[in-house]
């Protein structure tokens, strides 16, 4: 029995999703970098995938686009703007982490663009083009 392609596509996402959740522990738990306010919403985000996911695509339910969707969505509209603080000097005046860990300062910018929003940011946009894909494909098997 082959795996569907729309399922294929599934099991990317959550390859993404898993390859993104442990990124964040890494950091955290092992180079011992503290999560900024919108770091812990970015993993708000993330963590839930990596078992809507597996699950989906343990099961062939392609049908959970619908709801991890939003989740890839949201969590790459945070993690753009955490990009912007980090990046781009006019976003500096807007400060949302008020207390504790500064959300504009760069743990890692490795080649002078890639920091640990800009990997959040990378892992949301596959998640969410793989999910689409997904969905695209799943609807022309049903037809």
């Amino acid at each position: 029995m082959s795996v569907k392609r729309s399922v294929q596509f599934l099991y990317f996402a959550w390859l993404v999703s898993m390859i993104a959740t442990f990124g964040s522990l890494y950091f955290s738990e092992i180079r011992f970098f503290l999560p900024c306010e919108l770091c812990w919403y970015q993993r708000i985000a993330m963590y839930p995938l990596v078992i809507i996911l597996g699950v989906a695509a343990f099961t062939n339910e392609t049908k959970i686009t619908k709801y991890a969707l939003p989740f890839s969505i949201i969590g790459s509209m945070i993690a753009f703007y955490h990009y912007l603080l980090e990046k781009v000097p006019g976003f500096a005046t807007v400060k949302p982490c008020s207390k504790g860990i500064p959300c504009d300062v760069a743990w890692i910018n490795w080649f002078g663009f890639i920091t640990i929003p800009f990997l959040a940011l990378v892992a949301f946009i596959l998640i969410t083009v793989f999910l689409l894909i997904s969905r695209k494909l799943a609807s022309k098997d049903e037809n």
